[in-house]
């Protein structure tokens, strides 16, 4: 039971890898559409490629997009509108009249039989005109056309030249008091009746929105149907119009009635076995050419984490409307990865992220080409993030792939720029604008994941940084030693083509832990007292050796990231305190080896193994009396020849080439250091 149990936790990094794995998977199928994928792929204007093929089942030849737009757009413009007459309106009008009439035809200048007579006519022609309706002022647009009226209950197709407008009451009157024989007193009926006639019939905007939505429901969304065993396509056709048009319609009902119940699990066993392929490619690459990433679970999680957010963002913009699928800022992903890791990682893993989501987008094969050619261009061109202008240029040049890229497509597609979506342009410019928000997302996954960008580098290279403005001042000629360290493992770095930045920063803070006694290292000792003189061999190496614990605990309270304090616990690998080692041996016959020897680890990287050269170098360069060429020379093959051959650099990624090569900048640097010059004959 024991050993089962110590199996699994020394296996508890892998069980967590497979765990990831078989997670990964059931999320990305769970993102993909429902539906089957159609298994023939074709191009407006390209021929067929495939045999004849024949209609494998009856399906319906759908109309596009656009012609149901173009059909609901000619129901709405010629909507007959639904107007209502208004009763109570006509009512109160009715009821204003004799207080109207009274107010004009006065008794005392009307006999009672001609008031009654004229009351009954100026009713009567109020009556006619409600009863007509009377409308408001008509825009030019309106006149001339049918309206549905509502009275009773019942809708009436009206002319809208037939009501009377208020412009025109005026005329009205005039001519029905005429007709009535009046017509010397038509100016009195107005005075009457003007006032109290109002327009009745108003626009019904529910009933109206309601009966066109019920038109637009019966527009027909196919043309027609196709019969099983139809001829379709033939081989070597031009994919053009008609057959487009019923390709298209084929794809959408095989892909909707594929997901079927009874097939179901095929499909879905199919889209399993095809993504957990493509992460199996990428374990296999982390495993075989970056071991290091693939045994830090950290960042195979964080790899993973950047995979599944782009699947599901762009799986939800194909669902909500697949117009926008380009609006995804995609190439964040190698941008990020290029940042983090390198290159070769970065474009591999945005590879196989397309590969994916080429079973999500429609058109897959140009998506696919235009995303490949955006993330190599995102890799060739992004460099030094920490420069605010580098991220807008390579925005820029990305953003300038699509659109080309599109352009072409468009032209090999329609033949002309007559059908180009200059929309889709706009949409390549939000795409460039969204990706500018690397750098803010950089930081975010700095402090989630722990992990160390260029642009965090740079701020911890500051010398006015509180950690080593503190390192100045208790230990200025350590502080000293890490500047001139930092310079040439800079150099050194830049000409083997390692992380420059990165092995700057951890020269600069890989003596951190000397802060706490400084006066116990030669380069802080001032006077000619050593405190070392009045402590036993063993105590001074502890003190020495403990440093690069000490350092590590100054790191980790400061909150240093780990890349950085790599270099504090490698840079004097598990090299001996020889000095003292020395000392002791003097003292007595056996030595205890483990007591002057510093605890590790060894190098693991370019950049580690080149600081531990470097610090080397330059702190026993100080013992060089009269320096020459040929000192200098036989000093550094002799300081880093002691360490080839204590095998410090065996896990370390670095070739005898690069080191010949950093021995070579260590050899300048340290000549212009040393200020020599050609001696001249007298």
């Amino acid at each position: 039971m024991a050993n089962s149990m110590d199996k699994v936790y020394r296996s508890q990094s892998l069980i967590y890898k497979y765990f990831l794995y078989f997670l990964t998977i059931g999320c990305i199928v769970f993102f993909f559409p429902k539906g089957g994928k159609f298994k023939y792929e074709f191009q407006k204007g390209k021929p067929w490629q495939y045999e004849n093929l024949y209609a494998p089942f009856d399906f319906s030849i759908r109309k596009s997009d656009k012609e149901i737009e173009q059909e609901r757009e000619l129901i709405r413009s010629n909507q007959v509108g639904y107007y209502t007459y208004d009763e109570q309106l006509a009512l109160e009008t009715d009821q204003a009249f004799d207080t109207a009439f009274v107010s004009v035809f006065k008794r005392e200048n009307y006999s009672e039989s001609q008031l009654r007579v004229y009351n009954q006519i100026g009713r009567e022609v109020l009556k006619e005109i409600n009863e007509a309706g009377i409308w408001p002022e008509l825009g030019d647009f309106e006149k001339g056309r049918d309206i549905y009226l509502v009275q009773n209950n019942e809708a009436v197709t009206v002319n809208l030249e037939n009501l009377t407008e208020t412009v025109d009451l005026d005329e009205l009157l005039g001519d029905k008091i005429r007709s009535k024989g009046l017509g010397r007193l038509s100016n009195d009926f107005k005075k009457v009746l003007l006032p109290i006639l109002k327009p009745n019939i108003r626009y019904d905007a529910e009933l109206s929105a309601r009966e066109l939505e019920n038109e637009l429901s019966k527009v027909s969304l196919t043309l027609g149907t196709i019969d099983e065993g139809e001829l379709i396509v033939a081989k070597g056709e031009v994919v053009e119009a008609e057959n487009l048009s019923l390709l298209n319609s084929l794809k959408s009902e095989y892909e909707s009635e594929l997901w079927a119940e009874s097939n179901y699990y095929f499909i879905l066993g199919g889209y399993t076995i095809l993504v957990a392929l493509v992460l199996m490619m990428l374990f296999l690459f982390l495993k075989r050419y970056r071991p290091e990433v693939f045994r830090n679970n950290v960042k195979v999680t964080f790899i993973i984490f950047n995979i599944l957010l782009m699947v599901f963002i762009t799986t939800f913009v194909v669902k909500y409307n697949d117009t926008y699928v380009f609006v995804v800022p995609l190439c964040i992903l190698p941008l990020i990865l290029k940042t983090f890791f390198d290159a070769r990682l970065g474009l591999f893993v945005h590879v196989l992220t397309v590969l994916i989501l080429g079973f999500v987008v429609p058109n897959s094969f140009e998506y696919i080409f235009l995303q490949i050619i955006a993330g190599i261009v995102t890799i060739l061109t992004v460099s030094e993030l920490y420069k605010r202008a580098n991220l807008f240029i390579s925005v820029g040049q990305i953003t300038l792939i699509y659109i080309v890229g599109y352009f072409a497509f468009n032209i090999i597609h329609e033949g002309n720029l007559n059908n180009i979506i200059w929309l889709t342009f706009g949409f390549f410019l939000l795409n460039g604008m969204i990706t500018l928000f690397a750098q803010p997302l950089i930081y975010i996954y700095e402090k989630i994941f722990g992990m160390v960008s260029d642009v965090s580098l740079l701020e911890l290279s500051d010398t006015n940084s509180r950690l080593l403005k503190e390192l100045a001042n208790k230990a200025p000629g350590t502080f000293h030693h890490s500047l001139q360290v930092a310079n040439l493992a800079e150099a050194a770095a830049n000409k083997i083509g390692a992380n420059a930045m990165l092995v700057r920063v951890g020269a600069l803070y890989h003596d951190i832990g000397k802060m706490k006694r400084p006066t116990y290292f030669t380069e802080n000792q001032v006077t000619n007292i050593n405190p070392h003189d009045d402590l036993a061999p063993t105590e001074s190496a502890k003190i020495i050796i403990n440093h690069v614990i000490e350092g590590i605990e100054i790191a980790r309270k400061n909150k240093l990231p780990d890349r950085v304090i790599d270099f504090i616990r490698t840079h004097h690998g598990t090299n001996f305190v020889y000095y003292f080692y020395r000392k002791q041996q003097e003292l007595e016959e056996q030595v205890d080896e483990a007591q002057f020897r510093y605890p590790g680890p060894i190098p693991f990287s370019k950049e580690t193994a080149i600081l531990m050269m470097a610090d080397s170098v330059e702190a026993a360069s100080k013992s060089l009396k009269n320096p020459t060429y040929k000192v200098i020379d036989e000093f550094v093959d002799r300081i880093i020849a002691v360490q080839m051959n204590a095998n410090q650099f065996v896990n370390a990624n670095i070739t005898f080439k690069e080191i010949e090569t950093v021995k070579k900048v260590l050899k300048h640097k340290l000549t212009n250091i040393y200020h020599l010059r050609i001696e001249y004959p007298e």
